[in-house]
């Protein structure tokens, strides 16, 4: 049986969301976890719906790192592109995982260019006091290691680009 988890989402002057996942794959380096039916809203980016209410998100947690990566999909499962979270390192407590979102984010649609989302959010946050100076720094340098992989054709990483829907599901049926 696969176990399952619930995430917590904490975003600096928002409410807690907390999401009930499975995880898919436990190695010490990245979790890979599922979420059949997407709870919120339809998400759009630069006028384009990226992930639909009750479709399939397959997230990628690397232990340590200070980003989490989706892959998102319609509700068809068609797959809409790659979605790169800035957050602390989640932390893993049993059944309970804790993600504090850190509003930057990279939307790499399957089509056209990546980009950032939320700048003006992060500002904010920064600006409110919200997020503080070395935050804001780490976040800053996470964003630029990123963009160097990025013009390298080298982000996602390859675990994130290997391990798809169909993959996922046919792990879960085991």
């Amino acid at each position: 049986m696969t176990p399952s988890i619930h995430f917590e989402c904490h975003r600096p002057g928002k409410d807690v969301t907390v999401y009930d996942e499975e995880v898919v794959l436990d190695r010490p380096d990245v979790k890979v976890l599922f979420q059949s039916n997407f709870t919120g809203d339809d998400a759009c980016a630069r006028g384009s719906v990226i992930l639909q209410h009750n479709a399939p998100i397959v997230w990628f947690v690397v232990v340590g790192s200070w980003h989490d990566i989706g892959r998102f999909h319609l509700k068809d499962g068609s797959f809409t592109g790659f979605y790169t979270n800035l957050s602390q390192p989640v932390e893993i407590c049993a059944d309970k995982w804790i993600g504090r979102d850190l509003f930057l984010d990279l939307w790499q649609p399957t089509q056209g260019q990546p980009h950032w989302l939320d700048e003006d959010e992060f500002a904010s946050a920064v600006k409110d006091g919200l997020i503080d100076g070395a935050t804001r720094r780490r976040v800053l340098n996470e964003r630029s290691l990123i963009d160097l992989q990025v013009s390298r054709g080298e982000w996602p990483p390859p675990i994130v680009r290997d391990i798809d829907l169909g993959q996922v599901r046919a792990l879960l049926s085991t």
